[in-house]
């Protein structure tokens, strides 16, 4: 026989060890226990919850995952995934509050912060063009390209159109290696290049090109190849 929450010492349940040490003390199974409330007649909802992330993985594979995919495990219905799902998202809206409206960007450390906690997990290559007002402030972002970099295809004009739209003072070029390495490419200087050579001539100026890997990047500028 399984063992229920019921069973277990409460001082040792999710939902008692995160109101008396905080959500911060609790692995992630526990806290997606508390998600989820209950489980099934053979297992806990701790159970279920370590199954769950076993199955995917980890979290880096169940904040992509689909209530198809989640529902195909026996114990999760369709309540409990759409849970998982809101919750999810939740996350990632809390995680971009901060950088909404005025976010200033001065450093290289500044312009990967911004945008590490969305690029870092990608699957494929997205180049992000993050368009800046004369205080350095942003004043829109826009994934401008998604596929491996190629200097003809990812055309300064996509690039360029929507900081004259939005009337930008500079721009700053983002990309991330799924790799999770962010050394630079043949490809990527070609590119930076050709859109700092661009940028001269218009009057925008590319104030640096990102690479983002996990948890690690590079800043082109830092290191001189603008």
């Amino acid at each position: 026989m399984s063992l229920m929450i019921r069973d277990v010492p409460k001082e040792s349940r999710p939902r008692e060890r995160l109101v008396m040490n905080g959500p911060e003390s609790l692995a992630d199974h526990e806290l997606l226990a508390i998600l989820l409330r209950t489980g099934t007649k053979e297992e806990s909802a701790l159970q279920l919850a370590h199954r769950l992330l076993h199955h995917f993985e980890g979290l880096r594979q169940l904040k992509d995952a689909t209530i198809e995919e989640m529902t195909s495990l026996k114990g999760i219905g369709t309540a409990k995934a759409i849970q998982i799902l809101a919750a999810l998202e939740l996350g990632r809206r809390i995680s971009r509050l901060s950088y909404h409206g005025r976010y200033v960007i001065r450093s290289p450390e500044d312009g990967a912060k911004y945008v590490m906690n969305d690029m870092r997990f990608l699957s494929q290559e997205h180049f992000v063009a993050i368009y800046l007002n004369t205080k350095n402030q942003v004043i829109h972002r826009k994934t401008v390209f998604i596929g491996s970099l190629n200097a003809s295809i990812v055309h300064p004009r996509e690039v360029f159109k929507e900081a004259i739209k939005r009337s930008a003072a500079s721009i700053i070029c983002a990309h991330n290696h799924p790799s999770g390495d962010p050394t630079p490419s043949r490809e990527d200087l070609e590119v930076t290049k050709r859109l700092v050579e661009c940028g001269r001539m218009i009057g925008i100026e590319v104030l640096d090109h990102l690479i983002i890997g996990d948890q690690k990047f590079i800043s082109l500028k830092e290191k001189g190849y603008m």
